[in-house]
């Protein structure tokens, strides 16, 4: 697979084109597709905000965006019922929080290290977090939270509950200890959970071709006997069909899937990354891949949406995306005392 091709080879092959026209319960194509359009906006609108603040220095730390990766949160989660299912992923978590129904105000304020902020402004970007969304966390350190999500659904197991867990992480995670531990007692144990690899082409500064002996990460899943696919991470309707069938999987037969999501950042590794290390070029090839563009012509086509309709979406985005920011501005500091609190000795 080159640079710039979002691939959908499998491990088996060539993968199968899969019909994508998912329909929500009691609702239509056309609403399903539109609500997976808002949620992708949504993302971007709030992700370009936060680098506005943190260009402004409103948001200190690392603060690492989603832009360009929006489909595979929200395809993905979209496959879930959150009453039962889970999310846990990276540091990379903003996307995946707002796919989750997380508070886009709870969050800004969260970058902004505010009382009112989801972690109550003790976490920061990578450590969005809502026990009540079954959003279970970013995690600062690399493939530290997938044995959490491997416990997680070995949880649902032991309770005898109805449900799965997404487990996501970056093509950074895959060399480590932990993801290989967790893939295999999660088939040992035969555990519903979903292991999304969304390999977005660079672990930090570096190709993941130079790192890997093996560049075909779904392959991965052989190793211990688990389905491994590979899927376009840059069309959210193929990728709400991928993880909706190993999610069935996981839930129907109590069996782990691993998918690797294709897909690329548009954006440095983190907020003080320039990435001099890749072209324009290939920044380009890829941005005429964008997701958002991508849904946004398949319903122009079908007559699901038009110019003015995408619009308004995108207005009201934009304002939640003000209207979180200035929640952010007008939050207080934590209190002192805070400091103490929530920590365990």
């Amino acid at each position: 697979m080159g640079k710039g091709k979002a691939g959908v080879t499998s491990a088996a092959g060539t993968a199968p084109e899969k019909k994508t026209t998912s329909k929500t319960p009691g609702g239509s194509e056309k609403a399903f597709r539109t609500e997976l359009l808002r949620q992708m906006l949504l993302i971007r609108r709030f992700e370009e905000k936060s680098a506005q603040m943190y260009g402004l220095r409103k948001i200190g730390g690392f603060c690492h965006l989603y832009i360009g990766q929006e489909a595979v949160a929200v395809g993905a989660v979209a496959a879930l019922d959150l009453k039962d299912d889970y999310v846990l992923t990276a540091y990379r978590d903003h996307g995946h929080a707002l796919a989750c129904g997380m508070d886009p105000k709870a969050m800004m304020a969260e970058l902004y290290g505010r009382q009112a902020g989801c972690s109550r402004g003790k976490g920061g970007s990578m450590h969005m977090f809502d026990v009540d969304k079954h959003m279970l966390g970013g995690n600062g350190i690399v493939g530290a939270h997938i044995p959490v999500a491997t416990g997680v659904a070995l949880k649902i197991k032991y309770k005898k509950e109805n449900g799965v867990v997404l487990c996501f992480f970056g093509d950074g995670a895959i060399h480590q200890g932990s993801f290989h531990e967790s893939l295999n007692l999660a088939k040992i144990w035969n555990l519903p959970i979903v292991y999304i690899c969304e390999n977005n082409q660079y672990g930090m500064g570096t190709d993941f071709r130079r790192v890997s002996s093996v560049t075909d990460f779904s392959k991965m899943g052989l190793s211990y006997d688990i389905p491994g696919s590979q899927m376009d991470g840059m069309d959210v309707l193929k990728v709400h069909a991928a993880v909706k069938e190993a999610a069935d999987r996981a839930r129907k037969e109590h069996q782990p899937s691993f998918i690797e999501a294709v897909t690329y950042r548009y954006k440095g590794h983190s907020m003080s990354d320039p990435a001099t290390y890749r072209t324009k070029e290939e920044l380009g090839e890829y941005k005429s891949q964008d997701p958002i563009l991508i849904l946004k012509a398949q319903m122009l086509k079908s007559k699901q949406l038009n110019n003015e309709e995408f619009d308004k979406i995108d207005a009201g985005c934009k304002r939640i995306g003000n209207e979180a920011v200035q929640f952010a501005e007008d939050s207080p500091q934590p209190a002192i005392e805070m400091l103490y609190e929530d920590v365990v000795v």
